[in-house]
């Protein structure tokens, strides 16, 4: 018995000396030097590098390193920090952000004179800066302010619909001469249907004497921005490449002629939703420009003036033209014999219904292979019959939008159609598919299309599904492969061509 007892005990010190070695060399986190745990951080948002610095002192000291506050956003309802006052800010510029600071977005409770002197003083390499008054009701006293960022690259103003900027603007006017993107971002979005009187917040006139480096200029959703604005920043700024006035309904083309004289370097011209009129577009010398990228989206522009502009530009490269009762086969026909269409790498034809398809494929079939991007959404009658003879000639397509929201009288055979996205378009990078769940027509077998797109469309890092049976299949099958945030809903997310274009970094904002 004793033996047994002294062979128990020994068997048993084995064990424990085995289990201590397993727990000398097993590696934890608390293991990692300084420089890999800044690096795991440097992918976490803000608020979760907040959360993680009251683990310990040592995380706290790697938290706040000023490398992992570059970019600060300080606009929780949007997409970053609450600061409580500001106190708090003023100590948090000096402390936590310093000289690395490249961009900051602040709210109307925190642009005041002091915090501004402050960036100034503390943070001499910030370069983009976004300054969101759209909620203001009142403006801070600014009469003191004699200092702003002067290195100023980039700049986002979020206007308000009734407060005036020009006590603000006044005091910048002589830090901004170095600006290259300028964004003024208007209310578009928040507008109600009723009438309401429309008030000139900021003065774009006096503005654009100040900035005369300016390369891209976007002016978004602006009720009180017309014709006179646009050649105002014609006039002074002799760089610019890029301008765009979306939705901003006060523009008719009166003053394009003269922006396109003016303005040699201009490639991009965005005015989608904007009330162009014929007679004004077709005074253009296009023929004369080095424009490459167009959007004239939910224009009423006429048959006779689209083939006018697209037959008389000689490079262009990216087409938004959706929405437009004008673009029909006629058009596509008269701009594939007399316009200069070798160049296209984007069309984008949105809910374009007068376009038949025979039309339609008698254009892809001539340029189909040299597309990036093909978006023939929301029109009823392109089915995934027709796409299944369109994918083949898209083979070097990156974004591929097709379907509609309405109801359809016929079923879309998914399945099919993912088969032979996979077999026809491996470069595929953004899909959106905007047919309602019940005509989406699909069967045990889905895995299987599923898995080939998967495994054949490497690149794919978005596809857009309307909310439904279908989409919960595609999304669990991805996450299965721990592609979490490829699959997403129309209710969130839409795929757009505007990923091709030249300056789309800096058409970014909010």
């Amino acid at each position: 018995m004793d033996n047994w007892n002294v062979l128990a005990a020994q068997t048993s010190s084995q064990a424990i000396g085995r289990d201590e070695t397993v727990v000398k060399t097993r590696l934890t986190i608390e293991k990692l030097p300084d420089k890999v745990l800044l690096h795991i951080f440097s992918y976490l948002s803000h608020r979760e590098i907040c959360r993680l610095a009251r683990i310990c002192r040592r995380w706290r000291k790697i938290a706040y390193d000023t490398r992992l506050w570059k970019n600060v956003s300080l606009r929780p309802e949007v997409s970053g920090l609450h600061v409580g006052s500001l106190e708090m800010l003023l100590s948090l510029i000096s402390v936590r952000f310093g000289p690395t600071l490249r961009y900051i977005e602040l709210p109307i409770e925190l642009i005041t004179h002091t915090v501004l002197h402050e960036l100034s003083a503390k943070c001499p390499n910030l370069t983009h800066m976004l300054l969101d008054f759209s909620t203001a009701m009142q403006l801070h006293d600014f009469s003191e302010m004699q200092a702003f960022p002067t290195k100023l690259r980039y700049m986002c103003i979020c206007l308000s619909e009734v407060i005036f900027m020009e006590g603000f603007m006044r005091k910048i006017y002589n830090f901004i001469n170095g600006l290259e993107v300028l964004h003024l971002v208007g209310t578009y979005e928040k507008c109600e249907e009723e009438e309401e009187e429309i008030y000139e917040v900021i003065n774009v006139h006096k503005l654009k004497s100040a900035t005369p480096n300016l390369r891209v200029i976007n002016l978004y959703g602006i009720n009180f921005i017309d014709d006179s604005h646009i050649d105002a920043f014609s006039s002074n700024c002799i760089q610019l490449e890029c301008l765009a006035v979306n939705f901003c309904n006060k523009v008719t083309g009166s003053t394009l002629k003269t922006l396109v004289q003016r303005s040699k370097r201009l490639t991009c011209l965005l005015m989608n939703g904007t009330s162009l009129k014929s007679e004004f577009v077709m005074q253009v010398e296009w023929d004369k420009c080095a424009l490459q990228e167009l959007d004239i989206t939910a224009t009423d522009l006429t048959s006779e003036c689209l083939v006018d502009m697209l037959t008389r530009i000689p490079n262009l490269k990216f087409l938004s033209a959706g929405q437009i009762n004008g673009f029909n086969d006629t058009v596509l026909k008269q701009w594939m014999e007399q316009g200069n269409t070798r160049s296209l790498n984007s069309l984008d034809l949105d809910s374009s219904d007068n376009i038949t398809d025979e039309g339609m494929l008698k254009f892809l079939q001539r340029h189909g292979h040299q597309l990036s991007a093909c978006c023939l959404s929301g029109m009823p009658h392109i089915t995934d019959q027709l796409w299944m003879s369109i994918l083949p000639m898209l083979g070097n397509c990156k974004i591929i939008v097709m379907g509609t929201a309405e109801k359809l009288g016929v079923n879309i055979h998914v399945d099919q159609l993912m088969d032979t996205i996979a077999s026809n378009c491996g470069n595929l990078e953004r899909l959106e598919l905007r047919w309602d769940p019940d005509n989406l027509r699909f069967s045990d077998k889905s895995q299987k299309a599923i898995d080939i797109l998967r495994v054949k469309c490497l690149k794919l890092r978005c596809m857009v599904l309307s909310d439904g049976r279908y989409y919960e299949t595609v999304k669990a099958n991805f996450e299965r492969a721990d592609r979490i945030t490829v699959v997403r809903t129309t209710t969130c997310c839409r795929v757009s061509p505007y990923h091709l274009l030249r300056n789309y970094n800096d058409l970014i904002f909010n």
